[in-house]
């Protein structure tokens, strides 16, 4: 109920009056039945953005951290997170990965839409990256369509490491739903996996308009980071002292 509180009367209308959101593809998107959104991640705001244009409920998978939580705020912080589309990463699984994809597969088994961002993290300068191999084995594995998503302008409305950036009327372009069931029984052959994501990687690629990196989010965040440091210091480095 929380859920279609924030999407019809809550938060959903001030969304589409305040930014009014373009939509391409809606049709693509089974009218019931499981399937996989795998989208590009450009901002925190992407998910708001692309559950919007739709009439049906994307859930996601979140830290579980974020339902254990004590006291008044947990509570609240629970009620939320569960009530705006969001599931706990299942631990018994083991890691964080294996817990994602045990509740992923719930979800789809109940016959909902599933969202997902195979790069793992947000892009950190607009570039799409290498994205990893948990969204193949979970399509194998739940043997369901995957739909590619591209979200296009959030990182200009909610750019990365700031709260608020500039208007800009964001877009989300779904494409075909790509099946894979010719590689049934295959979701343990790593080469397979690497060509389904990779397939998938290049769909949301055409959809989006973004530069390709074949390397994973994650690494490319730590070298940016790290060359940034190294730039700094050079420059403190090279800053002349006074003499004393």
């Amino acid at each position: 109920m929380f859920y279609w509180f924030l999407k019809w009367i809550a938060l959903g209308p001030w969304l589409r009056l305040v930014f009014r959101p373009r939509t391409f593809g809606a049709e693509n998107v089974p009218a019931e039945g499981p399937a996989i959104l795998a989208s590009n991640h450009l901002s925190y705001a992407d998910w708001l953005f692309m559950p919007l244009t739709l009439p049906r409920r994307v859930t996601f998978v979140a830290k579980a951290e974020y339902f254990t939580g004590k006291g008044v705020k947990g509570w609240l912080q629970r009620t939320f997170f569960a009530g705006s589309g969001q599931v706990p990463i299942d631990r018994s699984g083991g890691g964080a990965a294996e817990g994602a994809i045990i509740s992923a597969k719930r979800v789809l088994a109940e016959g909902e839409l599933f969202g997902i961002y195979p790069e793992g993290t947000r892009s950190h300068d607009g570039r799409l990256y290498r994205g990893k191999v948990g969204v193949a084995r979970l399509a194998l594995e739940a043997k369901v369509p995957v739909i590619p998503v591209a979200v296009v302008g959030t990182d200009e409305i909610a750019p990365p490491g700031k709260k608020f950036g500039r208007f800009t009327r964001p877009v989300v372009r779904f494409g075909e739903p790509l099946d894979f069931s010719r590689y049934e029984g295959m979701e343990n052959d790593r080469y397979i996996l690497r060509s389904i994501t990779d397939e998938i990687m290049y769909e949301i690629m055409h959809l989006s308009g973004q530069e390709y990196v074949d390397t994973y989010a994650s690494r490319a965040k730590e070298e940016s980071k790290k060359a940034e440091k190294g730039a700094k210091d050079d420059g403190e480095a090279e800053e002349p002292k006074l003499a004393s």
